[in-house]
This record gives structure tokens, C-alpha cells and sequence, in this order.
């Protein structure tokens, strides 16, 4: 019975897409899909970035496809796609933000994060889900959220709408794609120290701010949104779909 669980963590013989792989909770993922026994398709706008997680990638043994595009350009998504094997593993992560008061939030503002995390995220999920529908293998589609999809968090209406967005639609998602066994479902982060959060938390008040919301003793780490996502992305959550793992160490129980 141990080793069974234990087994139902493996990915191998699988392919894994991850959106955003360059850097960041993106690579985190990958690496530990990779560590899982999958290959990885890296999709980003940075080549150079993509080709050293790929180097990573192949010092465990795997295979990385690099596809160097950007996820808002969907004709070009769809194709890059459509050209790789068969996967049944896609976690639509790539993501942004930029916080600004609600009574100062610039259109251009809005278009750009509401044009990334929402539009690009979902036409995204449509062409990996279509594939998976025509592969005929099930699948798993994991949606990169936040806690700002759960809760009210200030300077970020955009954001949070943008991703209140994504957690409606991974439940929507889910229900229309069960019958062709395809799981949807999201995970949502709370502060994680990475590339995009790092000026931010460097800020001594909201540091501070953050780490009294989180009711455990420490910011959130790459590797712990990986292992969510490592779960969700293996047969260990085979009955799980249209839910949203939160991994916020506690910031919305109160």
C-alpha cells in the first residue's frame, strides 16, 4: 500500500506543458513535474531563460521542449501546441500583476493584466483541453490562482479580479470537461518570494503587512506551490476536479 502511494506520484512516460516556465513559480513547476519522471514543453517569452531550466531539466533525466512565444498571441500558442506529442498535463501558469490603488487603475492597466491572466489563461486552457479531447487520454489542467482569488487584497482590484475570474472558470471548466475525463482545477498562492514579488516584499511595511496575515511562521516558497501543483498534476488526485488548493498557510481562514 505505501509503495502504491508513493507511485501515485509519478509522472513517468508523461508530458507535462507549463506556461511561464521561465523563471519563478513557472520553474519551480517544472522542475518538479521533471523530478516527478516527466518531460516538460517550457513555454516563455525569454529563450535564454527557458534554455537554462531546460539545462536543469535534462540533468534529471528528462526532456524539455522550448517553445519561445508569448501566450497572448493565441494563433501562435495553438500551433506551438498542436506541434508537440500528445500531453495530458497543463498548467496554465503565466501570470502578472501590477498593483495600484482602485481609484487609480489606468486602463492600460487593466487591458494588460485582465488581457494575460484571464484572456490568455483561458484561450490557453481551450486549445490544451481541445488537444486533450482529441488525444482521447484524459488529462489534467491546472490553473495557476492566488489567494487574491479568494479574498479582498489592497492595491490589487485588478488582480483580484482578474483571478476571481480564473477560479470561476476552473470550476466551469471542470464541469463541462469531467465527461471527457479531464480534471480542472487551480491553486492559489498566497506571497511566495519570487522574481515578480521581490521589490515588493523587500518593503519593510508590507513585509510586515504580509507576514502578520499568514497565520504560519513564514512567506510561501516556490517549492510549495510546486508540490501543490505536482498533486494535482498526478494520479494521486485522480478524483479531484473543480476545486482550488489554496496554499496561503492560514491567510484566509480569518
Amino acid at each position: 500500500m505505501v509503495a502504491e502511494t508513493i507511485d501515485s506520484f509519478r509522472l513517468d512516460g508523461h508530458l507535462a506543458v507549463v506556461t511561464g516556465a521561465s523563471r519563478g513559480l513557472g520553474e519551480g513547476c517544472a522542475l518538479a513535474l521533471a523530478g516527478a519522471g516527466a518531460d516538460v514543453a517550457l513555454i516563455g517569452r525569454n529563450h535564454e531563460d527557458l534554455n537554462a531550466v531546460a539545462g536543469q531539466i535534462g540533468d534529471l533525466g528528462r526532456t524539455a521542449h522550448i517553445l519561445t512565444i508569448d501566450v497572448t498571441e493565441l494563433e501562435t500558442l495553438t500551433a506551438a501546441l498542436s506541434g508537440l506529442p500528445p500531453f495530458e498535463i497543463f498548467v496554465n501558469n503565466a501570470g502578472t500583476n501590477q498593483p495600484q490603488p482602485f481609484l487609480e487603475v489606468e486602463e492600460k492597466t487593466y487591458d494588460r493584466l485582465m488581457d494575460l491572466n484571464l484572456r490568455a489563461a483561458f484561450f490557453a486552457a481551450q486549445s490544451a483541453a481541445r488537444l486533450m479531447v482529441k488525444y482521447a487520454k484524459g488529462g489534467t489542467i491546472i490553473n495557476m490562482s492566488s489567494q487574491a482569488g479568494h479574498r479582498a487584497l489592497k492595491d490589487r482590484s485588478v488582480y483580484s479580479a482578474s483571478k476571481f475570474g480564473l477560479e470561476g472558470l476552473t470550476k466551469a471548466m471542470a464541469f463541462e470537461l469531467a465527461e471527457y475525463n479531464i480534471r480542472v482545477n487551480a491553486v492559489a498562492p498566497t506571497f511566495v518570494e519570487t522574481p515578480l514579488t521581490k521589490s515588493g516584499l523587500e518593503q519593510k511595511d508590507f513585509r510586515q503587512y504580509v507576514e502578520g496575515k499568514i497565520r504560519l511562521p513564514r512567506l510561501g516558497r516556490i517549492s510549495d506551490v510546486a508540490a501543490a501543483v505536482l498533486f494535482l498534476a498526478s494520479p494521486a488526485s485522480t478524483l479531484i476536479t473543480g476545486t482550488s488548493l489554496l496554499v496561503d498557510g492560514g491567510w484566509t481562514i480569518h
